[in-house]
């Protein structure tokens, strides 16, 4: 298996592409079960209609889920390296969770048939980069620091969008942010493959979470932009 310089890869062992495979199908096992979760919550929630009127006649709860979920990813992804492998696990499953409540008013907004349509189209996409990403020879750290800074960039718009409230903004918005999930998506996946190869079989466990967590990130933000496209309104 030839590798990047910049990873410092080698022909590797038998070993290593063995401790590589068990760890990405980790990977994505705990992704797709963080999907599963976020849509059970999502779908539950929003079957209860006390929860559902109380949710929409007071916009600062939904607020406040938005801000727990930020503050929970950024507190995970910071503190994966300081906590055991059980620990970060249920803290992803604990915010996919989180997640699926506020996904909850999107089963409102849009028709079931589109939400299906456009997670189908998400799975597709997702599926062809993600495999890009862990097959191709090309380092894609470059392109990745180029996608982060334009996140930056897009959050900002987004921010100055919500005073503005432009239409047209928001389209140009939604067009970019598929653009830039779709190239973090390849780029996430050979990230977290090359953390597999550096760190050996050490910390599998921990690895495996936070590449999950990553994935199951692009993968939501990529369906919402999507969705913007194909979603069809219930009005």
């Amino acid at each position: 298996m030839d590798n990047f310089n910049q990873f410092g890869f080698t022909q590797t062992s038998p070993a290593l592409d063995n401790t590589l495979t068990k760890v990405m199908r980790r990977v994505y096992l705990k992704m797709f079960l963080a999907l599963l979760v976020t849509a059970a919550t999502a779908f539950f929630v929003a079957g209860q209609q006390s929860i559902m009127v109380y949710m929409l006649t007071h916009s600062w709860v939904y607020w406040g889920l938005l801000i727990a979920q930020i503050v929970m990813v950024i507190s995970l992804s910071g503190a994966i390296h300081k906590i055991s492998s059980g620990v970060a696990t249920l803290l992803f499953y604990l915010y996919s969770i989180l997640t699926g409540v506020v996904f909850s008013v999107i089963l409102l907004a849009y028709t079931g048939a589109s939400i299906g349509q456009t997670f189908l189209i998400t799975a597709g996409v997702f599926g062809a980069m993600t495999i890009y990403g862990y097959f191709t020879k090309n380092s894609l750290a470059r392109f990745g620091s180029f996608l982060y800074m334009a996140l930056i960039g897009l959050l900002i718009c987004i921010v100055i969008n919500i005073f503005l409230a432009s239409s047209t903004m928001d389209w140009i918005i939604s067009f970019v942010g598929v653009g830039i999930f779709i190239g973090l998506t390849a780029w996430d996946t050979q990230k977290i493959k090359q953390m597999i190869m550096m760190d050996g079989g050490a910390n599998t466990g921990k690895i495996a979470t936070l590449g999950a967590l990553s994935l199951y990130l692009d993968f939501i933000n990529l369906f919402l932009y999507l969705l913007r496209f194909f979603g069809a309104s219930r009005d």
